[in-house]
């Protein structure tokens, strides 16, 4: 079969998601897609249940490949595996506790093919325990004003939200940062420099989880900051030499920001110093991005002034008590 879309799906401790994960892959309206399930050495009981779940679809059996990594290798690693052995037009990269709308490969790949584009995103939802919220993205004629929204934080730069040419991936040698997990996903970023035409499909379909205690996001130790430096210090490189000076704020902006889980995210003080000392030349545009919310500013601000004290405080009270507790 000639696939239109492949779906990449790596696998790593989502046993009390990936049934429904599963479920509404096997289920979508798109027929001639493949799935690329890459197991990265998981230690439950993850490929149990995705073996139970896809054997209750027959008629997708030839479309599915399981890949067992050697040894644990990381979610990029598994990224690099897929794309390696996916053969379809178009990717679509799929976490496995996340779900989505059955018909969006679909509407995406044929929205794609009705503009002839090289990447289409989408509007998505954050989903929490009991509730779910709706995350519009902005829409840009070209890909250059995509890129220079994403750097400047207006547009993620996800990959679950998005898909892409497999050529683009191939012929430009893209691929995710093995053994640095943190902010794997500014790789999006190279898409879009090497993209001729995108183009925004206003419509939310996939469901991304804020749930999985065990998902990548929610364990981010003091290592993985190490590893988000490495990828935005690699990703600006390529782009400074792709696409010249032309984005230099806005790669200062994208610096910025990259410090930004140092100052939310922990109530160590310790980690605030380290905003200090990442990418300093970054500061002077503290407050000249239009695209951030005032309590970002506010705690560059306060980054900048070393108030440790405000940001533990805004960290107890926000992230752990309002987000953990209230907003769940």
């Amino acid at each position: 079969m000639i696939y239109k879309v492949s779906v990449i799906v790596p696998i790593y401790g989502v046993e009390r998601f990936i049934a429904r994960a599963v479920d509404t892959m096997m289920r979508q309206t798109l027929t001639e897609v493949e799935f690329v399930f890459v197991d990265d050495c998981t230690p439950d009981n993850s490929i149990d249940i995705l073996q139970d779940v896809i054997s209750r679809y027959p008629s997708r059996k030839n479309d599915i490949q399981i890949i067992r990594n050697g040894h644990n290798m990381g979610l990029p690693a598994s990224r690099n595996i897929g794309l390696k052995v996916a053969r379809g037009e178009y990717v679509f990269h799929w976490d496995s506790d996340d779900y989505a709308e059955v018909v969006m490969l679909e509407e995406m790949y044929d929205f794609a093919k009705l503009y002839n584009v090289d990447v289409v995103w989408t509007d998505w939802f954050l989903t929490f325990e009991r509730s779910e919220r709706y995350m519009r993205q902005p829409s840009y004629p070209t890909a250059h004003e995509a890129l220079r929204s994403m750097l400047g934080g207006a547009m993620k730069y996800n990959v679950w939200n998005k898909l892409v040419r497999r050529s683009i991936y191939i012929d430009n040698n893209i691929e995710f940062p093995s053994g640095f997990g943190m902010g794997e996903d500014l790789t999006m970023l190279l898409v879009f420099a090497f993209a001729r035409e995108v183009r925004y499909l206003n419509r939310a379909y996939y469901h991304y989880l804020k749930i999985n205690a065990q998902a990548f996001s929610h364990n981010i130790k003091p290592e993985h900051f190490g590893a988000l430096k490495r990828n935005v210090s690699w990703i600006t490189a390529q782009l400074r030499e792709l696409k010249g000076e032309s984005i230099d704020d806005e790669l200062a902006f994208l610096k910025l920001e990259s410090k930004y889980p140092l100052i939310a995210a922990s109530g160590d003080f310790a980690i605030y110093r380290l905003w200090n000392e990442w990418f300093p030349e970054a500061n002077e545009y503290i407050g000249k991005n239009g695209n951030i919310g005032m309590r970002s500013r506010i705690l560059q601000k306060l980054a900048y002034k070393k108030q440790y004290w405000a940001l533990w405080i805004h960290y107890q009270l926000v992230i752990r008590f309002i987000y953990g507790v209230i907003y769940r």
